[in-house]
């Protein structure tokens, strides 16, 4: 009876390994062309993150909720500048909150109509 042998493969370079592996994409998947839009963006939310850690290390963990009554006082006083701004801080902290705040002021909104 005749003996082959049959060398070990490694795992790493099989041929299951492989076709199982994931292929790299010829081109970069975030290649729009719109750079200046994309730095914008994300100096923008650069601006909104720092604001809402600074209103975090002064308020603490009720910082969310103070950014939401800020934002309350200036809807009422018709303040919209304002409004924005504490809303997107309130967001950044508490997107929940953010959101309840959005939809409390939609419903007063329609109410008052």
């Amino acid at each position: 009876m005749p003996l082959h042998f049959a060398a070990a493969r490694s795992a790493a370079h099989s041929p299951i390994a492989r076709a199982l592996a994931k292929k790299a994409l010829a081109r970069a998947a975030n290649d729009n062309g719109d750079a200046a839009h994309m730095q914008a963006e994300a100096s923008s939310f650069d601006h909104m993150m720092r604001a809402a850690l600074r209103h975090f290390a002064e308020h603490g963990m009720g910082a969310a909720e103070a950014a939401r009554q800020q934002a309350e006082q200036a809807h009422f006083t018709g303040d919209t500048e304002a409004y924005e701004w504490w809303l997107g801080v309130c967001r950044t902290l508490d997107r929940r909150l953010a959101e309840s705040l959005e939809g409390s002021i939609a419903i007063d909104a329609l109410l008052a109509r």
